[in-house]
């Protein structure tokens, strides 16, 4: 774990939620000089505190209206069945996240789609690059919260 002084807290919070913002107006801010600011945010990349800077979109506004929850059993527990798993996931722009669970369920999968056709698209190109024990799907209804900010 990398510890954070108050004042990196303070310029990770604002760039959270402004990462386009000028290092001027993100200095006035947080209270530091441009450079400071830069020498700060230059650290934290280096450091692999930062580790990007995107754009968010809205996506509706792209037709990927609707957000699947895919849950995954193993076919097999062996290294090669999971690495051969992470190249198919890997391989797919609409899988946003795929997390490796406890429980019941072996991996849990989140993807964006247009559509349930889109859905079923998705599905059958990820059953066609490797075999699963099981898969079901829960598709959101509504989110009440999404973000990506980290609380600090």
């Amino acid at each position: 774990m990398i510890s954070l002084d108050p004042m990196d807290a303070k310029i990770l919070a604002r760039l959270q939620q402004r990462c386009d913002e000028p290092l001027e107006e993100l200095g006035q801010h947080v209270g530091l000089s441009r450079n400071a600011v830069w020498r700060r945010v230059k650290a934290l990349e280096d450091r692999g505190v930062l580790t990007g800077r995107v754009a968010v979109v809205d996506p509706a506004a792209v037709g990927l209206g609707l957000m699947v929850f895919i849950q995954v059993r193993a076919a097999h527990h062996s290294a090669d069945w999971l690495d051969q798993f992470r190249r198919a996931v890997r391989a797919m722009p609409e899988i946003l996240g795929v997390y490796r669970m406890t429980g019941d369920l072996d991996y849990l999968i989140r993807a964006r789609v247009a559509d349930m056709a889109d859905y079923d698209k998705l599905y059958q190109r990820l059953i066609a690059r490797i075999e699963m024990g099981d898969v079901s799907a829960s598709f959101v209804m509504e989110e009440l919260k999404e973000g990506s900010a980290l609380p600090l």
